[in-house]
């Protein structure tokens, strides 16, 4: 059941598509105040799960996480908050239920961080709507948020292939490098990206025609490979006489605006830059229908950056910053003005005051940007998947983005935000991924390998055995970082059959989102999901349920040569080397410390489950359905869910097979 409780004049989200009408009961579970304090008191055993993309564990208690979407590549386990913003959590305790808190600005929830026996979730101002769904278990009220909320995003069949990125590809050679290279090395490969690089002076819709002369040319050509070019788009548009999308901007006001009623200006790539209006229906509409810029010299996917939005400086607190700093250094700067002037330097960039200096005009009214900040990222990619749907309406176009909030997820799907070559980043990668699933994000991964810092062989290996169960698989990097494209390591022929699994894996991991996206459900689960009774599995945060028939727990650590597993039941243990050469073992419920090479996926097959297995194929469009075979429990079967992979009604070709 779900309901709905009005505080103040909330701001609209769009996040909820179901019409819900407001209770006009007491809002049930919290203490409620009248500045947007909402407090509960949690038992010792209460679980608090979700908040989608956040750090820290599947189970959320005794941190504070704020929902205020911000550019932090760094984060350590004192981060408290990433890129997106998904107000969304169950309590799992006596009484379990879900709670929505639907704000567009900065919201905190302290759970159990000052206290470890009270939950305090605040707003900035009481304006806000919070929806309680009860149910019978976590996976009902999920369903039930889901259903609410609207379907998840669903891409093309081709963008569950393996892709290839790198800030720092800067010549149209670069790309037809990387493509000849995994080709002779074997390695399948759908997609290379185009980071900023690829524009001219770091302009959206524009091409670099000096490095990359004949872009409609090379997308042919790779697509005559099986490998689709994903450009980067940026929110930020720099001001420069003689830009069309900069002059349109202007003249049609579609730019957010200072207090003076004039253009705001940031800085990021380009310098100078105006931010579109993207709560503007107008301004979402012209913006989107630029895509077709790109669209039209075969482009068909896109990956959205620093929307945020993303800020490096602005004009004034620049200003005032250099002024500050002549002042400290006009002398023998002691310790305490060193460090002021250190973190002069620092707070430049995503300053959380600079959010409060520019405005959007929504229907006439101006609204500040910080008390809608968690939108914005929501509705750039809202306008290239509406703008999309116009110019490209026959086929599904891939979209992601970096800054979302819920309802982000019927455009398009997110990747989890820039990170590092830390082997803690793959963990919590994958306690990301439940959260995320609750929130609607179906189609998500991390930049696998690391995007900052420098990788290391083993790093690279252990991600992929992670990240290729996870529906977006992109190894991205960093300029000036290693070269971390598979060929560059000595152990190539290991990874390359790592890739080679995921392909084979294909048919079972697109199945498996079609029916979550279809069904509004999970397509991975902490296992206490699944078996609730189960105290232990309460207890686990490093491995994960996919789909109703596997279970995968990485490696994440360092020169680990195995690890520990705890079983929830009897299970298959598969051992595979390559797609041809693998193992399989029956191993009772309980705990096990199974060895893992590093040439060598492991993953569990659950209780008289089996899961559709296909020949490796060079790219996903090579991949033939009529190789596969099932992997488990002899005389299971599997209900396969396949449709033409192209048609953005994926109803309109679904077929449902059951395998035996």
């Amino acid at each position: 059941m779900i309901k709905k409780y009005v505080y103040g004049t909330p701001f609209p989200t769009d996040a909820v598509v179901l019409d819900v009408q407001p209770s006009t009961d007491a809002l049930p579970f919290f203490e409620t105040d009248q500045q947007g304090t909402f407090t509960y008191s949690l038992s010792e055993n209460d679980i608090v799960y979700g908040l989608g993309e956040q750090i820290r564990g599947i189970n959320k208690r005794g941190w504070q996480y704020v929902s205020w979407n911000y550019d932090n590549p760094n984060h350590h386990e004192d981060a408290r908050s990433l890129y997106g913003a998904h107000n969304f959590i169950i309590i799992h305790g006596a009484v379990t239920f879900g709670a929505f808190f639907d704000y567009a600005g900065k919201m905190e929830f302290d759970i159990g961080y000052t206290k470890r026996s009270v939950m305090q979730i605040h707003a900035a101002s009481n304006n806000l709507t919070v929806y309680i769904i009860t149910g019978e278990s976590e996976k009902d009220i999920v369903k039930q948020f889901r259903k609410m909320v609207g379907r998840s995003y669903i891409p093309p069949f081709w963008a569950f292939g393996y892709g290839q990125s790198r800030w720092g590809y800067k010549t149209e050679e670069d790309i037809r490098t990387v493509a000849k290279q995994y080709q002779d090395a074997g390695i399948p490969l759908d997609s290379i990206y185009l980071d900023i690089d690829y524009m001219e002076r770091y302009k959206d819709f524009t091409v670099d025609t000096e490095r990359f002369p004949n872009l409609k040319g090379l997308a042919t050509d790779m697509k005559e490979q099986g490998i689709h070019l994903v450009p980067i788009i940026d929110a930020g548009v720099k001001i420069e006489d003689g830009y069309d999308v900069y002059e349109e901007g202007v003249q049609n006001n579609y730019f957010c605006k200072n207090a003076e009623g004039g253009d705001f200006v940031g800085a990021v790539w380009p310098g100078q830059v105006h931010f579109p209006d993207f709560l503007q229906p107008k301004a979402r509409d012209w913006f989107g229908k630029k895509y077709a810029v790109l669209t039209e010299q075969g482009i068909d996917g896109f990956w959205n950056d620093m929307n945020e939005p993303a800020i490096f400086y602005t004009e004034d607190r620049l200003a005032d910053t250099c002024a500050e700093i002549e002042k400290l250094t006009a002398g023998n700067m002691g310790i305490q003005e060193y460090f002021a002037f250190t973190g002069m330097v620092a707070g430049l960039n995503g300053n959380i005051g600079d959010y409060d200096k520019f405005y959007h005009n929504v229907d006439g009214k101006m609204v500040k940007h910080s008390e809608v900040h968690n939108l914005y990222g929501m509705n750039m990619t809202r306008s290239a998947f509406e703008a999309l749907q116009e110019i490209s309406p026959e086929k599904r176009t891939l979209f992601f983005s970096r800054s979302s909030y819920i309802g982000a997820h019927r455009y398009g799907g997110i990747w989890q935000g820039d990170n590092k070559s830390w082997w803690s980043h793959i963990l919590q990668s994958m306690q990301q991924l439940p959260a995320l699933n609750m929130a609607g994000f179906l189609f998500t991964g991390s930049d696998t390998g690391g995007f900052g810092c420098d990788t290391t062989e083993d790093l690279m290996i252990r991600w992929l055995q992670y990240s290729l169960f996870t529906p977006l698989f992109r190894n991205h990097s960093a300029d000036g970082t290693r070269e971390q494209e598979l060929y560059q390591f000595s152990n190539v022929e290991a990874a390359g059959k790592m890739i080679q699994i995921r392909y084979s894996l294909i048919p079972y991991l697109y199945s498996e989102f079609l029916k979550a996206a279809l069904n509004d459900e999970m397509m991975f689960k902490p296992l206490a999901f699944d078996f609730p009774d189960d105290a232990m599995a309460e207890q686990v945060e490093d491995q994960l349920l996919l789909g109703n028939e596997l279970m995968i727990a990485p490696i994440y650590k360092q020169n680990a040569q195995g690890r520990y597993v705890y079983l929830p039941e009897e299970m298959m243990l598969v051992r595979m080397h390559s797609s041809k050469d693998y193992t399989t073992e029956i191993l009772p419920k309980g705990h096990h410390y199974v060895s893992v090479g590093l040439d060598e996926l492991v993953f569990f097959i659950r209780n008289q489950k089996a899961i559709p297995f296909a020949e490796s194929a060079e790219n996903t469009a090579k991949t033939d359905y009529n190789t596969i075979q099932l992997l488990g429990y002899e005389g299971s079967s599997y209900e396969l869910y396949t449709d033409n992979g192209t048609s953005p009604n994926p109803e309109d070709s679904l077929t449902i097979k059951t395998l035996s």
